[in-house]
């Protein structure tokens, strides 16, 4: 099928040596800052730091090959990452799998997922996750990484998969422990190095008279030069003797094939996770490629996304890895080094791939607490606390959703909290339109427009009733317009039409439909006419293939003027002919 091609294919006809040199800078910059990256997100997937390596080779590659984003920078990412360990936690204890065994099978899953949904273009699913419910779990899953990493930075031991249990881990280690003071100072120098050169090191060497650009890229490699001190710190100091937890051997060579086991129990065991990381993946992965496409008037496609995140999954499952998917920040750190073909991702894998050969000794000596004073740093500008309160102040439903979201999330869990998040916005949304605006309207005065009583000066009919309805007509709402109308007509003695005013209206559904006829039957018997007004093309077509437009007891009307004009003609002249003076 066409959508699974490969996109390389295009843009390797027209590479040249100018494209070769962009992408090899923008390569060189992303594997620096990818390095202890993905070594940090391995450590909190719960897994070998080698994983993280493993991780970032042949899965860049495969996304290179299918993927339609330019500047798409995949790897491990720290919110999969966390999802991979809830995920391979339960698995192990449910079915004995070993974690680093579920995270391949979990990868595997994700990809085999994400290629399905391309071959039946289910793109669109990713829709039912809200920009509040993903807000809402990418700041409490930020919190949960954080506050999990302080027990690296004290010593101790803080696992968990929800706020509970963290803080429980958090105050049994410390209680039986106790902080470890050297590993305390290195992972909050660290931390507090990191957040200096996040936030004053780029204007610094502005003003040195480095270019924006420039700039940017050396404080996005702050982490790299944590790392090359403190692994010379622990070496010079033997800090590993005083209790500081190091990384330890790396094994040194290009990433293991590897199968991902077929075990039954573990695959059921596994589905649900797989299918909300695929989700999570994408959503993420095809906002931050649409974002960046748009700044050079680039075109990104749904499908090859799935396509390449599927590949890339794939990958990750055959060569050691876990999980992947396109990343917020590295890829804007690519974007702004100025990558401009997937080349770049192919570079920075072949950096990554020689880091696994030649450095992996030198990571021997790294501390633990380096790599989660990175990780927290990177976790915390995902964190926006103020945006329920946002949300909130735009629409309570969406505040609502993205506090259940939140909340679910930090005491029940990621998978919980983000079901949690996605049925409150469904239930929200229903509630809402279950209970449609629906508005009389009258003549703007000196014009054709028709507009809410309760809102302007209109000119009304005595005679004639219009009620204009902002919401497609289906089977949760359509009692509510049957009440309406009964209520509103009840008080109009002299009533003689009943016009709706459907603009807004996109869908009618048998329900609606039933309803519509419902209320014909009843003005029918007390001698009111119902009309129709401003109905759409689909709308019109599908009323058409029932009776109901046979058995209407009034017409239809191209525009609500002309219903007027023919119902209540003296009514709209004299509306027509006064001066406006009303807003429309």
């Amino acid at each position: 099928m066409a959508r699974f091609r490969p996109a390389a294919l295009d843009w390797l006809r027209r590479y040249d040596g100018r494209t070769a040199g962009a992408d090899g800078l923008a390569a060189v910059i992303v594997t620096i800052m990818l390095v202890p990256q993905s070594l940090a997100y391995a450590m909190l997937a719960g897994l070998p730091p080698a994983a993280g390596l493993y991780a970032s080779i042949l899965p860049l590659i495969a996304y290179a090959a299918f993927g339609s984003s330019r500047t798409l920078a995949v790897g491990p990412v720290a919110v999969i990452s966390l999802m991979t360990a809830a995920a391979t936690a339960e698995a192990a204890a449910a079915t004995g799998i070993a974690p680093a065994a579920a995270a391949l099978l979990l990868a595997g899953l994700s990809g085999l997922m994400l290629l399905a949904m391309a071959a039946l273009r289910l793109g669109f699913v990713a829709n039912f996750l809200s920009h509040p419910v993903v807000g809402g779990f990418i700041t409490a899953s930020g919190l949960l990484i954080a506050l999990g990493q302080t027990g690296h930075l004290l010593g101790v031991s803080a696992r968990g998969d929800t706020l509970p249990a963290i803080l429980t881990a958090l105050y049994d280690g410390l209680l039986t422990r106790g902080i470890n003071l050297p590993t305390l100072v290195v992972g909050g120098l660290s931390l507090i190095f990191l957040f200096w050169c996040r936030k004053r090191l780029k204007p610094l060497l502005v003003k040195a008279g480095f270019g924006p650009r420039a700039a940017d890229a050396v404080a996005k490699a702050a982490p790299a030069v944590a790392v090359l001190a403190s692994i010379l710190a622990v070496g010079q100091l033997d800090l590993a003797a005083a209790g500081v937890k190091v990384v330890g051997v790396l094994p040194a060579g290009l990433p293991p094939l590897t199968l991902p086991p077929l075990d039954a129990d573990a695959v059921l065991a596994l589905l649900g996770p797989a299918a909300l990381i695929s989700l999570i993946g994408f959503v993420e992965s095809i906002s931050v490629a649409q974002t960046l496409a748009a700044k050079r008037r680039q075109r990104i496609s749904a499908d090859a996304e799935l396509v390449g995140l599927g590949a890339a999954n794939i990958a990750a499952s055959v060569t050691g890895g876990y999980p992947v998917t396109g990343g917020f920040a590295r890829s804007v750190v690519n974007f702004d080094a100025g990558a401009e073909t997937p080349m770049a991702g192919v570079f920075t894998a072949a950096g990554i791939a020689l880091a696994a050969l030649f450095l992996t000794p030198a990571f021997r000596d790294l501390p633990q607490a380096v790599l989660a004073a990175t990780i927290i740093v990177a976790v915390l500008s995902l964190v926006d606390l103020k945006a329920p309160l946002r949300a909130w102040a735009y629409s309570r439903a969406d505040g609502i959703a993205m506090a259940v979201t939140i909340l679910g999330v930090l005491l029940a869990g990621v998978e919980a909290g983000i079901l949690a998040g996605v049925i409150a916005s469904l239930a929200l949304f229903l509630r809402h339109s279950a209970r449609p605006h629906m508005a009389v309207v009258g003549q703007v005065p000196g014009s054709e427009h028709f507009r809410n009583v309760d809102r302007h000066r209109v000119a009304v009919s005595d005679t004639v009733l219009t009620v204009r309805i902002d919401e497609s007509l289906y089977f949760a709402n359509a009692r509510a317009l049957e009440d309406r109308i009964s209520s509103l007509v009840a008080c109009r003695p002299s009533l003689r039409h009943v016009v709706l005013m459907c603009p807004a209206v996109n869908l009618i559904d048998l329900s609606a439909l039933e309803s519509l006829e419902a209320i014909n039957r009843r003005l029918a018997e007390g001698g009111i006419s119902f009309h129709l007004s401003e109905v759409k093309g689909p709308v019109m077509d599908r009323l058409a293939r029932s009776h109901f437009l046979d058995e209407l007891t009034g017409r239809v009307f191209l525009s609500q003027h002309a219903a007027m004009q023919a119902l209540d003609p003296e009514m709209t002249r004299a509306a027509d002919g006064l001066v406006r003076d009303a807003a429309s």
